[in-house]
Formats: structure tokens, sequence, C-alpha cells
């Protein structure tokens, strides 16, 4: 008898620990991950001083299990404001859109590490003011629609938890319109194959919790 109760343990023990060790995704799947970042300098020689916050959640939903589509809104604001004269004067801008994205999960290292490339179609709106003294004027507001492709990983610390790491947009398209009668496009077309020798350059960290 108790060599049946120590074998039924030994079996729960060996079946659990198995489990702890499936790092991954599969089909059905949902995962919520996201980044946050904001930074803020204060220049006393030239009496400025600089503050920007960006947002930007995802949610999305594995139809294989390589292989996921989602969407991802976010927003951004900046400001800038001189404070050498008598009366304060700023220059801010916000944004707020929307990315479309799809993921494709091609290579892993190990249990824990999984590598993806992404391509993202978004939509974004900027506007904002300047103000001097008691005098503000708004922006007139620029309409962006772009589409970038880039790389990344993610770490699994548990089985729900994962850090990610977005290595850098590699290639990208956008065109961007001022919000007024006349404007005329705007176009940029970029290639970012040298990014390969300093991914952490121009990358961002993000938590990844699946469902």
């Amino acid at each position: 008898m108790k060599k049946i109760v120590l074998s039924l343990i030994a079996m729960i023990g060996f079946a659990y620990a198995s489990n702890a060790q499936n790092f991954g995704f599969h089909k059905g799947d949902v995962i919520l991950e996201g980044t946050v970042g904001g930074s803020s300098h204060d220049n006393k020689n030239t009496e400025t001083k600089t503050s920007q916050f960006n947002l930007q959640p995802k949610a999305g939903y594995f139809v294989s299990d390589k292989f996921v589509v989602g969407i991802a809104p976010g927003y951004g604001q900046s400001k800038t404001t001189n404070y050498s004269g008598s009366q304060d004067s700023y220059s801010k801008t916000n944004s707020l859109g929307v990315d479309l994205f799809g993921r494709y999960y091609f290579l892993e290292a190990g249990a824990r590490f999984k590598f993806y490339s992404e391509l993202d179609l978004g939509y974004s709106s900027t506007g904002g003011e300047t103000s001097s003294g008691n005098i503000t004027i708004k922006m007139n507001k620029t309409n962006t629609i772009g589409i970038h492709g880039g790389v990344g990983a993610n770490y699994f610390v548990t089985n729900k938890i994962a850090l990610g790491y977005q290595f850098s947009n590699i290639i990208g398209y956008s065109t961007s319109k001022v919000d007024t009668n006349g404007a005329k496009a705007t176009n940029d077309f970029y290639v970012n194959l040298n990014n390969f020798s300093n991914f952490f350059s121009s990358g961002q960290f993000s938590l990844t919790f699946k469902l």
C-alpha cells in the first residue's frame, strides 16, 4: 500500500512538473500586453523642461499555435516648457491612434524564449497647442497611416507571464497629412537593417499575460 501511495505521489509530481514546463502559446489563447513609458528632462542652463508619456496596451488572439492577431490602441503626450521669461511658454502635442497587428512565432530558443516577427497597420491623429503668456494657439491635427514590420521575443517567467522585447521596426511606410484645406501628404519609407547591429538602441520592453 505504501508503495502504491508513493507511486501515485511521484506520478502526480511528474505530471505537475511537466505541466509547469509547458511554456508557450496555443491556438485559442488570448494575450494581454503593452508598453508604457515616460521621461522628464529639466535643463537649468536654457531654463527649459521637456516631459513625455506614452501608453499602448495590446490584446491578441491565437488563430493557431504560432500566429496571433490583435489590436493595440495608443496614446502619447509630450510638452516642452520655457520658463526663462516672466511668463512660461510651452509647446504641447497629443497623439491618439490604433494599430492592427499580426504576429508569427518562428523560433524557440530553449523552453522559455520565443522569437517572433510582427506586422502592424496603424492610424494616428496628432494635435496640440502652443502658448506664450496669455495667448494660446491650437495646432492643426496631423493624420497618419502607416505599416511597419519588426522582430521581437518573449521570455516566459511563468506559464502565464512573459517578458517581452520589441527589438526594432526593420521596415516601414507611412503617409501623413495635416487636416486643413490644400494640405499635401508627406510620405516616408525606411529600411533599418543597420538596427541588427544594436537592437537595444531603439527597442522597448513589455509584459505579456496569457489568459
